[in-house]
């Protein structure tokens, strides 16, 4: 499975609406990066994240997803205490070709300081807008900055198409939108 450059990462996010919206250079100005990378894509943060509320008893289930363990923040950051973390999504919207699987990584900008974004891969024609875990490992308060670089993705291309795709497999979390939380199918 090679891994793809960015000439192709441009081609496909133009010709097949890969990533929307989509920066086809590296912006770096006065922000964290993002954009397209040498071999991958640097995606932003959205301004909108589900922080564990202060006054949330009981325990964090994925199989029983209490909503009201969370407060909702929206803004041009969010600060996240010590050894703690917040449920955030992409900017971006993906389209993944049955034929690429991505990999996914936290910027060193972030990991740096304590910082860390926890995201799974996406897999063949998996869409929608990523939803991730930014965990704050230090004793301090950390900021996060919306709509600015928080993680990369590693693009390989395998020389055939899938034979069951993301799609196929009607997985749980296709087409998402927004943040979505934990699923567990019964």
């Amino acid at each position: 499975m090679p891994v793809m450059p960015d000439s192709w990462i441009i081609k496909m996010a133009k010709e097949k609406g890969m990533i929307e919206p989509f920066a086809e250079s590296q912006v770096r100005e006065n922000v964290i990066s993002f954009g397209v990378s040498s071999y991958g894509y640097d995606f932003r943060v959205a301004d909108e994240f589900k922080i564990p509320a202060d006054s949330a008893e009981g325990i964090i289930d994925p199989k029983e997803f209490d909503l009201e363990a969370f407060e909702d923040s929206k803004g041009d950051h969010v600060m996240i205490p010590p050894r703690s973390f917040v449920i955030a999504r992409t900017v971006e919207f993906f389209r993944i070709p049955r034929d690429i699987l991505t990999i996914c990584t936290g910027k060193s900008t972030y990991s740096r300081c304590g910082i860390l974004v926890n995201i799974t891969p996406f897999e063949p024609e998996w869409e929608g807008h990523a939803t991730f875990g930014i965990s704050n490992v230090t004793n301090l308060p950390a900021k996060v900055y919306a709509n600015e670089g928080i993680g990369q993705l590693i693009f390989l291309r395998a020389d055939k198409e899938c034979d069951i795709s993301y799609k196929d497999k009607k997985g749980k979390y296709q087409g998402t939108k927004g943040i979505t939380i934990s699923k567990v199918d019964s």
